[in-house]
């Protein structure tokens, strides 16, 4: 019976683990973000420039215990690693909890959103089993020599990294976002749709509430000042099915003309400034060439207008140009600047910079768009 308990904790944890790690590692800039968050609200935000690194750093160490658990590697040194990990977790979602520093602490990424509460009885429960691996940690015997154990740790580490950082040079594999390609983000036409965008005073920690667009988001100075926090929609019908609000410099909302264009073309950069030359040249080109095609294409971003024409100077392009908000932007695509087709209000296609298609791949895409997309608009 003992045995049965001690493998069961084992093979459990395990599972938890390795899942939550694969979630979180399949996109890794999901997981900056989240990281983000929490540097913010600690006062840490020095540490955002590092936060990728954090990001794969801590899936890999989690996948690492978790397959060491499954596989009944170096159990000893594992079970120590698992103890302090949710030791150090259970603890900072107790925090989490209490205080709500972040609204969701992102424990299995997009895949499966807990509240704060939840995660903590989740680590508190998964608490019991840790104990007893723990333990019982020199009465599990691997089947592997010694050696053979470190070999295969070290390689389904590197096997992970390279996971994630495939992850982060393309589009995440497995996209648990609300605009992942085939979602059809089309909401009720004749809602009237509310937007409240709530900003925290960075020195201060102040909050307030803006109904959109009436706040300062073209002042540089109170920009500096003040950092967005969550936003939400009120509607007198049914939820719309996503959170984009594109305006144009007036505070016009263009959302649908973007959203349930026949074939539009979307450049999506979160902030221009982060891009890197190469990225904006390969975006840059790629638009002009749908454009010579025929193609609608625009520019979606948060950047203030006067950074939009400092782009449109420097890289001779002419786009027109849509503002929405940072973080709807990084959940839209995961490339900064990424290009994502929408066709009558369906995702059809997202690619990353690294990945843009030639004119023949899209007009072969577009050819399909109908068949593929025929339902009734609503």
């Amino acid at each position: 019976m003992k045995k049965i308990w001690m493998n069961f904790s084992r093979i459990l944890i395990g599972v938890v683990f390795v899942f939550s790690s694969f979630v979180k590692g399949v996109d890794p800039l999901g997981t900056a973000y989240k990281l983000e968050d929490y540097f913010a609200a600690f006062g840490t935000a020095w540490a955002n420039d590092y936060s990728l690194i954090f990001s794969i750093v801590l899936c890999t160490l989690e996948f690492m215990i978790g397959i060491a658990l499954l596989l009944n590697l170096r159990m000893n040194f594992t079970a120590w690693a698992l103890l302090l990990m949710m030791v150090f977790f259970t603890g900072l979602t107790l925090n989490d909890a209490i205080f709500n520093p972040v609204p969701d602490c992102g424990c299995f990424g997009d895949a499966i959103t807990l509240s704060n509460w939840e995660t903590f009885y989740k680590n508190v429960v998964l608490m019991l089993f840790v104990f007893i691996v723990f333990r019982r940690r020199k009465e599990f015997n691997s089947c592997w020599k010694f050696v053979i154990q470190n070999v295969l740790l070290v390689l389904l580490t590197f096997i992970f990294i390279g996971f994630s950082y495939y992850n982060y040079t393309q589009l995440p594999l497995i996209d648990f976002r609300p605009w992942k390609v085939g979602n059809n983000m089309s909401g009720d036409k004749n809602a009237e749709v509310k937007v409240y965008l709530r900003y925290r005073n960075v020195e201060t920690g102040e909050e307030k509430e803006y109904l959109s667009p009436d706040y300062p988001w073209n002042d540089p100075e109170w920009m500096d000042r003040w950092e967005f926090v969550d936003q939400r929609f009120e509607s007198d019908k049914a939820q719309i099915a996503h959170n984009l609000l594109a305006e144009d410099e007036s505070g016009n909302d263009f959302t649908s003309y973007i959203l349930e264009s026949e074939e539009m073309f979307v450049f999506v950069s979160y902030d221009i400034k982060k891009a890197s030359k190469n990225s904006l040249i390969k975006i840059s080109e790629i638009g002009k060439m749908l454009e010579e095609s025929g193609y609608k294409v625009v520019l979606l971003t948060s950047c203030l207008p006067e950074e939009v024409k400092i782009y449109q100077k420097d890289y001779d392009v002419g786009f027109e140009t849509f503002y929405a908000d940072e973080v709807v932007l990084k959940t839209i695509i995961r490339s900064n600047p990424g290009l994502v087709l929408f066709h009558k209000g369906f995702v059809a296609s997202k690619w990353h910079f690294n990945s843009l298609p030639h004119l023949d791949e899209v007009q072969s895409l577009v050819s399909e768009l109908d068949e593929k997309y025929s339902i009734e608009n609503p």
